[in-house]
């Protein structure tokens, strides 16, 4: 039995899961709101008392860099500790790992089944894989093609500085670095990120705002009003926001697969790109992840997929939980998806 968690800015899912490495299947799984509660450790005490079931190791994926065991969480006032958490639970020890670094172990868990496709490239590339997730927050993961199989590297690339590609991308990023101080890819491609591309429009007199609109904004969340007003087409401002959103997306996409020479696909990860699936697959992302100067044609052939299943990062906690317990290497065992994960 392995305990696993996905720590998010907006959700912290965790699971009990049962099997070996290759196959997983979740026991009991429940979502809490983060920031609802003080830290992971009252999440996890209170979901594993409900559901006594013994627990041979456990590891929680996190939205933020993992040092020395420890992490001070990107956008929750957390600071999660593996020895306190592994003391809480009564277990030898706990794995701290960065939330896309999950996702990564998960990737060897899907099926296709589980993706969208924005460009099928050439399916027979070889070589090393990366994520980009676009949540609460930004992250990137490179996997590392070595010996056949795919070593999981973290990165907190989304705090790298936002490089605009064009005249209103640049206006953009005087926009918020008034704000900011500092403008990091996350500042405008996350939920928070959309907004601010939003505000940008609406503040610069470049988009006008329909009331109703702001009236939604105000009440819910922002970022889900402004992609669900684009997506159905009722106001133009969000329509705009959207798609400047989507080229920086594919932009950055396209950044992250040249520094890690990702010839053997990228990933698309995070709870806004489901959402917004039918236009990442459109030509806005992949204009802009192939327009590198001479890079570009190279580009084209990297195979680009959506991943639509939104447990991935959860069943690869539950993943490196079990590999834990075993002396294999922390790596995917072969080149592509091993099998379905039955997530009941």
């Amino acid at each position: 039995m392995f305990l696993a968690g996905d720590i998010g800015g907006t959700n912290t899912r965790v699971a009990i899961f049962e099997g070996d490495p290759n196959h997983l299947t979740a026991v009991v799984a429940h979502v809490y709101p983060s920031r609802a509660h003080q830290g992971l450790a009252e999440i996890a005490m209170d979901f594993v008392s409900k559901h006594r079931l013994p627990l041979d190791a456990a590891s929680f994926g996190i939205a933020g860099p993992i040092r020395n065991g420890r992490c001070e969480t990107s956008n929750l006032p957390w600071v999660i500790d593996a020895a306190e958490m592994a003391a809480e639970l009564g277990l030898p020890n706990v794995t701290l790992l960065n939330d896309l670094e999950a996702n990564a172990h998960g990737v060897a868990l899907l099926q296709e089944s589980d993706y969208e496709v924005v460009n099928v490239g050439d399916p027979d590339s070889v070589g090393n894989r990366a994520l980009i997730s676009a949540g609460t927050g930004l992250g990137e993961a490179g996997l590392l093609f070595e010996n056949g199989s795919y070593r999981p590297v973290a990165s907190e690339g989304g705090h790298a500085d936002f490089g605009p590609n064009n005249e209103i991308q640049v206006e953009l990023l005087r926009y918020v670095l008034a704000e900011f101080g500092h403008v990091s890819y996350e500042r405008v491609l996350s939920g928070p990120g959309l907004l601010n591309i939003y505000r940008f429009l609406r503040d610069t007199g470049r988009a006008t705002e329909p009331g109703w609109l702001a009236d939604e904004i105000a009440e819910g969340d922002p970022a889900a009003c402004i992609a669900k007003a684009a997506m159905e087409a009722k106001a133009g401002i969000a329509e705009q926001a959207l798609d400047i959103f989507i080229s920086i997306y594919g932009a950055e996409a396209g950044n992250v697969a040249l520094q890690m020479m990702a010839l053997g696909g990228i990933f698309i990860g995070g709870g806004i790109a489901p959402k917004i699936a039918s236009r990442l697959m459109g030509p806005t992302f992949m204009q802009a992840f192939a327009a590198k100067g001479r890079m570009g044609k190279m580009l084209e052939t990297v195979p680009v997929r959506i991943i639509m299943n939104d447990k991935t990062a959860l069943i690869g906690a539950a993943r490196v939980a079990a590999l834990s317990r075993m002396t294999l290497p922390i790596a995917d065992s072969a080149a592509g998806p091993v099998s379905a994960v039955n997530t009941r």
